[in-house]
Parts: structure tokens; sequence; C-alpha cells
């Protein structure tokens, strides 16, 4: 143990935030109750860490806030400058939000089919959007925002949340600190989605600091073509910069259409209504639950599955 929680919580990455953005982290850790596991133990117990509950709706508000203060911190946003960046849509609507609460213009550019809720809340927040190829998928949105920045230098303060360290670092300093306090240090197994890998990255590498023995599975679709928006298929992708695969315990792939039918027996078994990153994350870690005689298995559970409603084949409707 090269670290006590106490020490990286007082060393939180939100420490210079005000007004709402304060409300940043220390989202709610829920056990599941109703879900049949017919193969998994009765001594193992399976809890959703549920970042719809941070101001943006979602997990992304920890990394797009630690990433702005730091970029304010080291004198990167020069008056008249617009924060730019590329997002699948959760990121996004959290640098909208966090933009217009600090005062500062947001540009994003993200993939065409993004979800029609995803969109209005960013136009919502006063962001300007600019919408790329939707079968490029979030590397189409990636290279956009590349372009911008080095084609106009003093117009765009670029926050490359997908090689910016202070991804990875707001979950080393807030979500890792939370769920050692929240499961009193019995965490044994974590299940975490990747798109940007920042959750899982930070998260990670703060709970093995504090234990070793803790299991952490990356999760990630299984085929280039899936259905899970927001989440990476590493091998065929612009691989992020944060992504530090040695972190892993294990990888697992988690298939689209069992995914979204978890998301379905979540709103209709839990009451929880949440988005498609969680069923695969949840896939992943029920499948890990199946191998144990005992544990305290953690699932990320993204956001809300508010930002889905008008995507029909998630909620099995044609």
């Amino acid at each position: 143990m090269t670290k006590s929680p106490a020490t990286v919580l007082a060393q939180r990455p939100f420490a210079e935030a005000e007004g709402l953005l304060r409300r940043v982290g220390n989202t709610p850790l829920i056990r599941l109750q109703r879900l049949p596991y017919p193969r998994i133990s009765s001594a193992v117990e399976i809890r959703l860490k549920l970042e719809s509950f941070n101001p943006s709706g979602s997990v992304k508000a920890r990394a797009a806030l630690a990433i702005i203060l730091d970029a304010r911190r080291r004198g990167l946003l020069h008056p008249g400058m617009t924060l730019l960046d590329a997002s699948s849509g959760n990121t996004g609507i959290a640098y909208a939000m966090i933009a217009a609460s600090m005062g500062y213009r947001l540009c994003l550019c993200l993939p065409a089919n993004a979800s029609a809720e995803r969109k209005t809340i960013l136009r919502a927040h006063g962001a300007e959007v600019i919408e790329t190829d939707p079968l490029e998928g979030s590397d189409g949105a990636i290279v956009e925002a590349r372009r911008l920045a080095e084609a106009h230098p003093e117009q765009y303060c670029y926050l490359d949340q997908y090689n910016n360290h202070w991804n990875w670092r707001a979950h080393y300093g807030s979500t890792g600190p939370e769920l050692w306090q929240q499961t009193d240090g019995k965490i044994t197994h974590l299940a975490a989605a990747l798109g940007t890998s920042g959750t899982f990255v930070g998260t990670s590498r703060f709970l093995k600091e504090v234990q070793p023995d803790v299991h952490c599975v990356a999760v990630q679709p299984d085929s280039p073509f899936h259905g899970i928006e927001g989440l990476k298929h590493m091998e065929t992708s612009l691989v992020p910069g944060i992504w530090d695969e040695r972190i892993a315990d294990e990888q697992i792939a988690a298939p689209t259409e069992e995914s979204l039918s978890l998301v379905r027996d979540l709103a209709r078994v839990e009451g929880l209504l949440v988005g498609s990153s969680t069923g695969a994350a949840l896939w992943a870690g029920l499948a890990v639950a199946e191998r144990l005689k005992s544990g305290l298995v953690v699932v990320i559970a993204p956001d809300s599955g508010e930002r889905y409603l008008s995507e029909k084949h998630l909620w099995g409707q044609q």
C-alpha cells in the first residue's frame, strides 16, 4: 500500500471548482437486489456506481472538469479562445455544462449519429456542434478536432480528452477513493467499459495502490461493428494515449444484444434507467461474478438511459 485513501482524498482534482461544479463526484453506489442470478453465489454482491448523479448527468463530468481546470491553471485559456474537443456525446455535454457555468465558449466535434437527445442538450448549453461522418465514429470526430486545432491554434484551446492525463487523474483522485470508502475497503472486483479509458485507468490505478488484489476488468465491445454508444473496440480504433492495458487484470469483450438486454432488465426489474455502456460493463461484471465463491463486484454505470430514449432498438421496439 503506497498511499492511503485519506492522502488522495486531500488532493481532489476538483478543489478549485465553484458553485454547481462542486457537486461533481460523490455519486451513489447501490446494490442490485432483484435481477435473477441463478449461477451466482449468494455470497457475491454486485453494486452499480451511478454516475448519472453528476451535474452533467454522466461520469464524464469528472474528467471534463479536471481537464478544464488544468487548462485554466496552466494559462492555456487566453481571452477570446474557444474550448475544443471531440466526443461521442457525454464528455461533450459535460464540457458544455462546465463551459456555460464558467463563462467559456465551446466547439465540439461529434459523430452525426449521436443520439438526438445528446445533440439537443449540447446546443441548449450554447455549444457549437460540428457533426462528423457517422461511419467513422468517434475517430472521425477526433480527426476533425485535431484539424481545427492545428489550423487555428490562436482560436482554440484543444482539450484532447483522449490523450490528456487529467482524464484518468480525475478518477484516480475521486472515483477510486469514493469506491474504497463506500465499500469500506471490501471491493474485490471492478468492471468498467472503455471509451477514452480514463475511468478504468484512473480508478484501477488508485484501487491497485491501496489494495493490489482488487481484480480490475476492462470491458469493450466484441466487434468493431457494435451498437454500444460511446465505447471503443480498441483493436480497430485510434487508441487513446492514456490507455494502459497493463493495468487490466482481465479484458472482456461484451456482445451488443446481450448488453442491451441487460439495460432493459435494469429498467424493468431494478427501476434503473441506464445507457448501453452500463449494460456492457454489467454483462462483464456478471460473467466475472459467476466464477466467484464470494466477493464484492463494482460496475461503473456511466450515464442515464434518458439520453437514449429515441433509440428504439435499445428498448426492444421496432
